[in-house]
């Protein structure tokens, strides 16, 4: 019997090691300044909106003790499953990002940035539903569900 409890033992800390690792690989990025400007847009070296990325993204400004961020964050990562290859998904926590939240206007989160592969990125501010994003997705990003 003791056999048998090791080995279930050890089932289930694999199981919780392969979910972490999961979670890790499916999980919405974190961008910090260096990140946002190798990734989005190096606002250092160009006044001009171009946005460094060949597909568009999303981009989640939040903190961690807001209540509406945390009904949106498993709706971008639904998302991000789901628009897999056609559109890049990132999250900006407010509350470290300062200098990016700033540059943003961020005065309200959650705020959720749409940025196409041309043209100018929306914002858009609040809770969104699911398919509030699929349809600004749609017609702001140019991308259909995958």
């Amino acid at each position: 019997m003791r056999n048998k409890n090791r080995d279930l033992l050890n089932v289930l800390h694999t199981f919780d090691e392969f979910n972490t690792i999961i979670y890790t690989i499916m999980a919405v990025e974190l961008l910090t300044v260096e990140t946002f400007k190798e990734k989005v847009f190096n606002y250092e070296t160009s006044q001009e909106w171009k946005y460094n990325g060949t597909n568009p993204c999303v981009i989640d400004f939040y903190a961690d003790w807001c209540g509406p961020c945390k009904m949106v964050a498993p709706i971008i990562e639904q998302l991000k499953t789901e628009y897999d290859g056609k559109v890049e998904f990132y999250k900006i926590d407010t509350e470290d990002q300062v200098e990016l939240a700033s540059i943003f206007g961020i005065r309200s989160i959650p705020s959720i940035l749409f940025v196409p592969v041309d043209g100018q990125p929306q914002m858009a501010a609040g809770a969104l539903p699911k398919d509030s994003f699929k349809q600004i997705i749609k017609e702001v990003l140019n991308v259909e569900k995958v």
